[in-house]
């Protein structure tokens, strides 16, 4: 028989190895459960509902962080208490092509060699990012798995894989035909760095100190008004005062011809009932293009709608002589002159929310632009019943009212974006011959546009050169991944699937859209389960930074003191919707507990083996057959019995209500304190007794390895290990922990 037990636990030694040897197994899919050499329907367990757990896919671009390590950590928890339950168990792995961020990323690599990507053209530029991702996509799930992720590698996906991107058109086409997605002209968020429309939920608001400034039009303008934007007052087309100001009262309706540094207007004097008399002046310039409540007051209004800042957020020919000027530098100016001419009455600090984008952090403008939405009232009407009607449960239950607060406000969602990486809007126009080649001219009739992969052979079209949101093809996840719209057998196997595992930061972003988006599609919610985990912060619970230094590495973390130390540190305190703190010095405690299980379970090993681990059996008997003779136990025996079938109870009720904080310290203390501290130390004189001596080494064994298996799912690779090694004097055990039975 071979050496076993090395003396201590050597996590870097052991973990690649183990990790290798899983995948390799077939133990991630949910076809075989090789415990019970039974197959249903080529589906794991018999009679047993499956669990699964889709991915929130990590940006192709990305580098594992502690987020991922979170949220990787929570979800393997589950996948493997589930699969150790016996339950056919899938964990669908996958990455999201993450338009914008990708693309910026590649542009950022040509522009190093002096290459541009309009010099290369959409379709060359197009290679190149997939060349890209073929050379360094997998870099995130490589490090996945060095977490112990235990997904179905045989089923990753990427949102723009041929079938996910099938799902994105027929998605694309049955919302069109139900009404629900249009073309229209409207205010949108308009990102000046990545030159594309984003999401109002896509919109960051830092809180800034900024200025309110009071002034007029010029000198002959009767009214004041106060903004904190007085470039944007080129555009401006109507003062809006509210109906019941009587300062304002008798001017409503009138027109006035104004002159803003040789900017000539015409300005109309409305009534809206949004205007707050007490704010400013209580009068507001009614800026059409560059804010949507103007826009609805120009619509109500039939106001003139200018724009003086473009796309590439310079001031536009509408600004007179301050076209080609930043909006920074036209702010300046435009300040400047109304002092200089006596037209600023007044300066007043006040504090502002300034509008950047999610991705890049640059300033959001807001101008009107022609894009594709979709109609988000009808489908959030229906989100919201299922999530009161409990067919999907919010864990914590307080971001219910969260939850149900954005959906009652919604707005309709922009969904395109003008990147070239992503999936293509599948709508195709029919171009006039009468036009150039590169010409596009937009059609309001059905018959002349073409929704779908490949438009009639009969005819030119051209296809819509935006691209789709990236949140509409990850708002799929749950049954794209698994074929839809095609009835495949995954699909029919494991849809709805269990449950949703991602951070509260996201709730609005993707967890809403696929809720929303399974109903829709599918007719049913995607999952029934929502669980939210906080952000991970430093030690002293600040966020973690690159500014303040405390970032953690969890590659760094795992080369120090191991995986199962990291996951232990990221599961001990982690309550749903809280931050936990986490820093090395707790991280190494839990590497300590690593040690602690490896030193028991070797002293028990050899105490059962006659203290030589090269020879001696135990037998075939399985764990539950052990035949322990009842009118031999002593008080520490029943002792650890009661406690060990109370920790049973206990971690196998909080793993069902999703406690995953307090079943890692309730199986962490019994094991180190109970277990190992107390009754290792009574069974060291009871294996001195002849007579006690074969019951005590029964229950030894018997606890231990049941121990193993309530806590695989928090510390795998030590546990993986401990069995390998104990399967060497006890071959009856199974052939992985992973597909071991969890104690009853």
């Amino acid at each position: 028989m071979k050496k076993i037990f090395d003396k201590s636990w050597n996590a870097k030694e052991h973990e690649e190895k183990i990790y290798e040897n899983w995948e390799e197994s077939g133990y991630f899919k949910p076809e075989i459960n090789l415990k019970k050499q039974e197959t249903v329907n080529g589906k794991q367990g018999a009679n047993k509902k499956p669990f699964v757990i889709p991915i929130p896919p990590p940006n192709v671009t990305g580098k594992l962080h502690i987020g991922h390590a979170m949220f990787v950590t929570l979800e393997d928890i589950m996948t493997r208490y589930h699969r150790l339950k016996g339950e056919p168990t899938l964990w669908i792995p996958g990455t999201d092509h993450a338009g914008i961020a990708t693309q910026t990323v590649v542009e950022k690599d040509l522009k190093k060699k002096g290459i541009r990507k309009h010099d290369l053209g959409r379709e060359k530029f197009v290679e190149k990012v997939w060349q890209w991702k073929e050379e360094h996509g997998g870099e995130i799930t490589r490090q996945i798995r060095r977490l112990g992720a235990s997904c179905d590698w045989s089923r990753e996906r990427f949102t723009l894989d041929e079938g996910l991107s099938d799902a994105v058109v027929e998605a694309f086409s049955r919302l069109h035909k139900s009404g629900l997605i249009y073309r229209g002209k409207y205010i949108v968020n308009w990102c000046t760095k990545c030159h594309s429309a984003i999401s109002d939920d896509e919109v960051l608001h830092t809180p800034k100190k900024s200025k309110l400034y009071y002034f007029k039009y010029d000198k002959n303008f009767p009214i004041t008004i106060a903004t904190t934007r007085p470039e944007t007052k080129l555009g401006d087309t109507a003062v809006a005062v509210n109906p019941k100001d009587d300062r304002y009262k008798e001017m409503v309706g009138n027109f006035f011809d104004i002159d803003l540094d040789g900017v000539k207007r015409k300005i109309k004097i409305i009534a809206d009932r949004t205007v707050d008399p007490e704010f400013g002046a209580g009068a507001l310039g009614v800026t059409p293009a560059h804010s949507t409540i103007d826009w609805k007051m120009a619509e109500d209004n039939k106001l003139e709608v200018v724009q003086v800042i473009g796309e590439d957020g310079k001031m536009t020919h509408e600004a007179g002589k301050y076209a080609g000027l930043s909006v920074k530098e036209a702010q300046e100016k435009v300040i400047n002159y109304l002092r200089e001419f006596g037209l600023m009455e007044k300066e007043e600090e006040i504090e502002n929310n300034l509008s950047v984008c999610y991705r890049c952090n640059a300033s959001i403008e807001p101008i009107p632009s022609k894009q594709w939405f979709v109609k988000m009232k009808p489908l959030a009407e229906k989100a919201v019943k299922a999530v009161k009607g409990g067919e999907v449960k919010i864990i914590p239950k307080r971001f219910e009212k969260t939850y149900f607060h954005w959906m009652d406000n919604i707005k309709d969602w922009c969904i395109s974006r003008q990147l070239w990486w992503g999936h293509r809007i599948p709508v195709w126009y029919k171009q006039d011959a009468k036009l150039k080649t590169d010409s596009l001219k937009l059609k309001a009739t059905e018959e002349e546009i073409f929704i779908g992969k490949n438009p009639p052979s009969e005819g030119e079209w051209v296809q819509d050169p935006d691209v789709l949101d990236t949140w509409f093809s990850s708002g799929l996840w749950p049954f794209s991944t698994l074929g839809w719209p095609e009835e495949t057998e995954d699909l029919k196997n494991f849809y709805p699937t269990s449950v949703l595992e991602t951070g509260y930061d996201i709730l609005f972003f993707w967890v809403a859209r696929m809720i929303m988006m399974g109903i829709e599609l599918t007719g049913k919610p995607p999952f029934h389960t929502v669980y939210l985990h906080g952000l991970v912060r430093d030690e002293h619970n600040r966020k973690m930074s690159k500014s303040l230094g405390n970032v953690l590495d969890p590659l760094d973390v795992i080369a120090e003191y191991g995986t199962d130390a990291l996951r232990m540190g990221l599961t001990v305190g982690a309550t749903p919707g809280q931050d936990v703190a986490v820093g090395k010095s707790k991280i190494k405690g839990y590497r300590n507990f690593a040690n602690k299980i490896w030193n028991a379970s070797r002293f028990v090993a050899l105490r059962v083996t006659g203290g030589d681990l090269q020879s001696g059996e135990l037998g075939e008997n399985k764990i539950e057959d052990l035949d322990i003779d009842e009118n031999l136990l002593t008080d520490a025996d029943k002792e650890i019995q009661k406690a060990h079938h109370e920790t049973i109870e206990k971690v196998t009720k909080h793993l069902d209500e999703y406690r995953f904080s307090l079943a890692g310290e309730t199986v962490y203390d019994y094991f180190w304190h109970t277990f190992a501290d107390k009754y290792i130390e009574s069974a060291k004189s009871q294996l001195e007794d002849e007579k006690l001596k074969a019951n005590t080494q029964k229950i030894l064994i018997k606890v231990l390895t049941e121990s193993l298996v309530l806590l695989h799912p928090f510390v795998p690779y030590v546990t993986e290990q401990v069995w390998q090694e104990l399967r060497e004097i006890y071959p009856a055990l199974s052939e992985s922990i992973m597909i071991s039975d969890w104690p009853k």
